[in-house]
């Protein structure tokens, strides 16, 4: 009996089934989830460079500019725990498969759009496909690979791929828009994704999932999703109607109602979305929120300090391109090693603090750049400063995340990881943009030049940026615990599961393996008890 129970269990059969298929293969397989990794990794920073283009061709102001990042962020970050909750039920290859479907699709309509409206539609649906591919990514990895060292050398492949993602987006967006137009950053997708998915139908092993019965938390995803892009709108409009009008009063109450129906839906759906369990640890919790504050400052700098280099400095897409590259290199070579081995000497949250505080000092050297910035004195330096600052907190916030998390919700831990880590990012540049642009369109009316009044707007974001890291900061030393503490945590969470499956065991072993015994309790059994043993017990 217990060996049929083992064997229709659906996580038991999947890795069952894959794990021979894959043993000769699986490093192809690695490679092969790792291209499309790339190919959204790469879209998120290919656009960053191509954005003045954008606003000149088709018509975008400085504020709505915001929304071709934003539109993607909000979809990609709104369904991120979604689309993972259905790679689980109907399997995480078809979800995969179907994510690439979307994506490259959207990349296509993307590069055909005529108007605003059209590209930030396409770029919305760019985001559900992104979101459906790279949630399902990393659960793949794991199962492709069980043994803990292999893992370990295949997730620092998968993190390397994120780094090298972000400087082939960064120099690839320069030299098409450049040599090309911006419309080709998004048509070079369509190779990559139509070449990525002829290999994972080969060589990636298909699952069953544990079937749609579970059920998938559809509202609850529609009203995070919609309380998210209404909160990005009202922020993104606040420039032009400003912060205390009837407009963005009512639009921003709309939004916070949507959270609150968003938190209540959690709190009693039979398989919510994001379970509110998950925030009883507290690194979760102060991880989770020290990134979305990290995110919204970091984010933001690439966003601006693109537009700052090109309005204000008159240089090239190909030129932004490689003024980012360092950051870059930075964090793609302290992802090969160097914040694992820091991380396990001095501890995952001295760490991140080291982190953090150098994004705050490269962010603040940002806010004295002037209009006539010489790159190796004013421009590289900070840069340089956010690399590192990037490369050391990214990999410690992970750590700390996950060392609260018990066995049960690590799947939900590093959904949500990902998920503040693209909505911060959206939400801080929408912020960010807005207050740029507020002071620019103040200085301008007062008769400053165009490159001052441009420059003191981002001086003003950057500044703020790096209050909003500064505020991860204060988060990172106040809420997170060590890693001691937190595993100690994790394991009084586990002693308490443990305890609850034993008794489960017992009373099932009681009640349905000795029948008298079952007749009895079937008997006395209260009314409406839920799991066919006494109340108590379930």
């Amino acid at each position: 009996m217990a060996t049929k129970s083992m064997t229709n269990h659906p996580d038991a059969e999947s890795i069952a089934g894959e794990t021979p298929g894959i043993s000769g293969s699986r490093w192809l397989a690695l490679v092969v989830l790792c291209a499309g990794f790339l190919m959204i990794i790469l879209d998120q920073t290919i656009v960053n460079v191509a954005l003045p283009s954008i606003q000149n061709d088709l018509g975008f102001s400085q504020s709505s500019l915001a929304w071709v990042i934003n539109a993607y962020l909000i979809a990609f970050g709104g369904l991120l725990l979604l689309a993972g909750r259905l790679g689980d039920l109907i399997g995480r290859k078809r979800i995969f498969l179907a994510g690439l479907a979307v994506f490259t699709s959207a990349s296509f309509l993307c590069g055909i759009s005529v108007n605003p409206e059209m590209l930030v539609a396409a770029r919305f649906v760019q985001g559900l496909g992104g979101a459906m591919t790279s949630s399902v990514i990393l659960g793949m990895i794991v199962t492709l690979f069980p043994e803990p060292q292999v893992r370990v050398r295949a997730i620092g492949v998968y993190s390397f791929v994120a780094s090298a993602g972000a400087a082939i987006g960064l120099l690839a967006g320069g030299v098409l828009t450049e040599a090309i137009s911006w419309h080709w950053i998004f048509f070079v997708n369509l190779p990559i994704g139509i070449a990525t998915a002829a290999l994972a139908v080969r060589l990636l092993a298909s699952e069953r999932g544990s079937g749609l019965g579970e059920g998938a938390d559809v509202p609850g995803a529609v009203l995070v999703t919609a309380a998210l892009m209404l909160g990005v709108y009202t922020i993104v409009e606040a420039a032009d109607y400003g912060w205390g009008s009837l407009h963005t009063l009512g639009f921003g109450s709309v939004a916070f109602g949507l959270l609150t129906a968003f938190v209540a839906r959690q709190a009693s759906a039979a398989n919510p979305l994001l379970p509110l369990r998950v925030f009883r640890s507290r690194n979760v919790s102060g991880a989770n929120l020290a990134q979305a504050f990290m995110m919204g400052g970091f984010f933001g700098m690439f966003f601006l300090g693109a537009l700052y280099m090109q309005r204000v400095l008159g240089y090239g897409p190909t030129d932004v391109g490689l003024a980012f590259l360092p950051v870059a290199v930075v964090i793609g070579t302290l992802s090969l090693g160097f914040s694992e081995r820091l991380n396990t000497r001095f501890g995952a949250r001295t760490v991140l603090l080291l982190g953090l505080s150098l994004g705050v000092l490269g962010l603040s050297l940002l806010t004295r750049a002037p209009t006539d910035a010489a790159y190796i004195i004013d421009i590289l330096p900070a840069t340089t400063l956010l690399g590192v600052g990037a490369g050391l907190s990214f990999p410690a916030l992970m750590t700390l995340a996950m060392s609260g998390a018990t066995p049960s919700d690590s799947g939900l831990a590093s959904g949500l990881v990902n998920t503040t880590q693209q909505v911060g990012g959206a939400l801080g540049l929408s912020i960010l943009a807005t207050l740029a642009t507020t002071r620019t369109d103040g200085m301008l009316a007062d008769g400053v030049g165009d490159a001052s009044a441009l420059t003191s707007g981002y001086h003003l974001a950057f500044g703020v940026g790096a209050g909003f890291v500064a505020a991860a900061i204060a988060l990172a030393a106040t809420v997170l615990r060590r890693e001691t503490a937190a595993q100690a945590e994790t394991k009084d969470a586990n002693a308490i599961e443990a305890a609850s499956t034993v008794s489960l065991l017992r009373h099932w072993h009681r009640d349905w393996v000795h029948g008298p015994v079952r007749a009895q309790h079937s008997e006395g059994r209260p009314e409406g008890s839920p799991c066919g043993l006494r109340q108590g017990d379930c």
